[in-house]
């Protein structure tokens, strides 16, 4: 399948159990989420239902779009923050299925959702990006992104610590 062959969307109810299967593969690999596992379903539901009802930019990755909604590949979202000093910021997360990577999906979900994000308002979007994933630095500081601070030993894996890149994007 080529990338062609997958669309980008919003995220929508009828891909909650599939977004869930993505997001549990990826973290699953333990190398590039701060996640080991995906939460419950119905923890990621809730998740979901929230981001879609608060106005914030999710979208999907999706195979086979013609078929009971897809298979989810990947994701982009960023949550805007909820504290009204710091409601011109969001934070992005994203992933993408192994297997699909390396086809330009990561440039196609990232800047859909930055572009929503910006058109809803926000002013800053900021991430966390583990420093030994150089394909995600990669990736952030073609759309924009700017390297912040380095937060050392920030996240630990399997007895390995692993320092964390704050980087921000300013519309």
């Amino acid at each position: 399948m080529s990338a062609e062959d997958i669309t980008i969307e919003p995220i929508r109810e009828v891909h909650i159990e599939s977004f869930r299967k993505a997001l549990d593969m990826v973290s699953r690999e333990r190398k590039y989420l701060t996640l080991l596992e995906a939460p419950p379903l119905e923890s990621v539901r809730e998740f979901v239902l929230g981001m879609i009802e608060n106005g914030h930019s999710q979208f999907v990755a999706v195979a086979n779009a013609d078929q009971d909604g897809g298979v989810v590949v990947g994701w982009c979202d960023i949550r805007g923050h909820a504290r009204e000093t710091h409601a011109h910021c969001g934070t992005l997360g994203m992933g993408i299925v192994s297997g699909y990577r390396d086809k330009g999906l990561g440039t196609r979900l990232i800047t859909t959702t930055l572009n929503d994000a910006k058109a809803r308002g926000l002013h800053r979007v900021e991430l966390h990006v583990h420093a030994d994933n150089p394909r995600a630095v990669a990736l952030y500081e073609k759309v924009g992104f700017v390297r912040e601070g380095v937060a050392r030993d920030a996240v630990r894996i399997d007895g390995r610590y692993i320092d964390a890149i704050q980087m921000a994007v300013i519309f």
